[in-house]
């Protein structure tokens, strides 16, 4: 292939200083643990699935033991754990201690996904808790009663007790932004294609936002590089390696930064291929062949026929402007060659675009007054007035239903991203969020309310009712063993019914946790079984 003029300069600027790159945040799909592996090694593998496959495998396994033991302790039956459930219990153990400390020390951020989760699922993990503490209270129970010394008793009885309080009354400390009165819940939040559609097409391309707009989405988010002859384009990660096929076209320029190679270079790649041979998103659905044959004829799209697609769908545009690095021609007027383009090379309802950029936005504000200024971080409300704010763009661990509010006051929107989950955009729609920024404008467009939602009353009488019927469950469970073991001192025949009862053959292997009378009782008491006993010890001595 031929090379011109202007990619011959380019070629000698890369020499000297073409591997500056922007920071940027590559998360092309299922999870932060497969962009990293990209990232280092240079290729793809959903790693999240295997991490999920294998976390699922041992929680069972260790799940299975624990059921097993209940079961056991449940009948009164001894504790054998065979080594090699040691050996597996240990690795397990060594394994989420590892697990854990490998993920907090990389994506360490992801845990505030955790702590919003709990706004929708505590209520009914508070349940299930219960349910277990209940199903445990049975072998808890038993111990308990069959324990002679206090001290034992008191071994079992005060954690159980504690752990048990500590459920019924940490619903009283808990918060959700979908618990709320009833008519009180705002409208659905806007949904913008987080780089189109990436789950139905190829992210960043022509087909992509075309599957956003079909989805009926409200905007389009993208991110603009700047080629090294200043034609913006629609580009995340700071190099082609991932969304093109630059390894097969140019194979040298493999690893270059994608603003230091030219348009006509950056037009004859295809940006389509990859998403059919490696697939960003594990729970993709299947495509079509019409679309399987649009997908793999992408090219890199221009930042001015993205503006044309919004502006003929009536689409607000976000999108992240890249600073070129070093040697690059338009290093220091990037921003003007991108309000070129937008105002010049475009017919785009300036109404529609939302300028994120903070670089020279007083000169933004000058030359296109009627773009939305968008600002990518929390400040005080009279900071964001003065500088004539009108929405804020936040990631979703930001996210406070208080803080949105306040700013709403001010007539200051709010946009979370990247909420793709429906239980996450239910809190965000809780909270009060304006739009949302998501993989899956599809799935959430479809949703006509939030997955959790109920009023304080409702809850209140849900986790109430929930802790009685525990708790007298529990005193039930306790009572009958009470009288199974001891016996009731009105209720005589009970001690009958307790002396040939089954749970009087119980013993654990410390042999601590039976009383002396019990273990008497649960010795032979006919006469014929005592003689056999006798019979059989004197042929054994013998």
């Amino acid at each position: 292939m031929s090379i011109s003029r202007s990619s011959r300069c380019w070629l000698d600027s890369t020499a000297v200083g073409g591997s500056g790159t922007s920071a940027r945040r590559l998360s092309p799909g299922s999870g932060a643990a497969d962009g990293y592996t990209y990232r280092n090694l240079g290729y793809w593998f959903l790693w999240s699935v295997l991490i999920l496959a294998v976390v699922a495998v041992l929680f069972t396994y260790i799940a299975l033991l624990v059921v097993l033991a209940v079961c056991l302790l449940s009948e009164g039956q001894q504790l054998y754990l065979h080594w090699s459930h040691k050996a597996g219990t240990l690795v397990v153990l060594v394994f989420f201690i590892g697990a854990l400390a490998v993920l907090s020390n990389l994506w360490g951020e992801e845990w505030s996904a955790v702590r919003l989760s709990f706004q929708v699922t505590a209520p009914y993990l508070h349940i299930g808790a219960l349910a277990a503490m209940t199903l445990l209270s049975w072998p808890a129970a038993l111990y308990f009663v069959r324990m002679t010394k206090r001290s034992f008793q008191l071994i079992i009885a005060v954690p159980y007790l504690a752990v048990l309080l500590f459920l019924y009354f940490i619903p009283l400390g808990m918060y959700s932004s979908c618990i709320k009165e009833e008519g009180t819940l705002g409208a659905k939040p806007l949904l913008i294609g987080h780089r189109g559609s990436p789950m139905l097409a190829p992210e960043n391309t022509r087909m992509s936002f075309e599957k956003t707009i079909e989805s009926e989405g409200d905007g389009l988010e993208t991110d603009v590089t700047i080629s090294y002859d200043g034609i913006p384009f629609l580009m995340h990660d700071s190099t082609l390696k991932r969304t093109t096929n630059i390894q097969e076209v140019f194979p040298n320029l493999t690893n270059a930064n994608a603003a230091m190679l030219p348009w006509e270079m950056l037009e004859t790649l295809n940006a389509g291929k990859w998403f059919t041979q490696k697939p960003p998103f594990s729970s993709m659905d299947s495509m079509s062949e019409k679309d399987h044959q649009t997908a793999i004829n992408q090219s890199i799209f221009k930042l001015s026929d993205y503006l044309k697609l919004a502006d003929r769908a009536n689409k607000t545009v976000i999108f992240d402007l890249y600073r070129p690095p070093k040697e690059h021609p338009y290093r220091d007027s990037w921003i003007n060659r991108t309000l070129d383009v937008i105002l010049n090379e475009t017919t785009i309802d300036p109404k529609l675009v939302l300028w994120l950029a903070s670089d020279m936005r007083p000169f933004v504000q000058s030359v296109a007054p009627g773009f939305q200024q968008t600002l990518g971080f929390m400040a005080s409300v009279d900071e964001l007035v003065s500088n004539h704010i009108v929405k804020l763009n936040l990631p979703y661990s930001e996210m406070s239903q208080h803080d949105i509010r306040m700013y709403a006051a001010a007539n200051i929107t709010t946009n979370l991203y990247v909420v793709s989950e429906p239980w996450l955009y239910s809190l965000a729609w809780c909270a009060g969020a304006h739009s949302v920024t998501t993989n899956s404008v599809s799935t959430l467009k479809r949703m006509d309310k939030p997955m959790f939602l109920m009023t304080p009353a409702q809850y209140n009488l849900m986790w109430i009712l929930t802790d009685i019927i525990s708790a007298f469950l529990i005193t039930l469970i306790f009572v009958l063993h009470w009288w199974r073991e001891r016996g009731f001192s009105c209720c005589p025949e009970s001690n009958k019914i307790s002396d040939a009862g089954f749970y009087n053959t119980f013993k654990t292997e410390l042999d601590m946790s039976v009383s002396e009378d019990s273990y008497g009782r649960s010795l032979p008491t006919t006469p014929n079984a005592r003689s056999n006993a006798d019979n059989i010890g004197t042929a054994e001595i013998a």
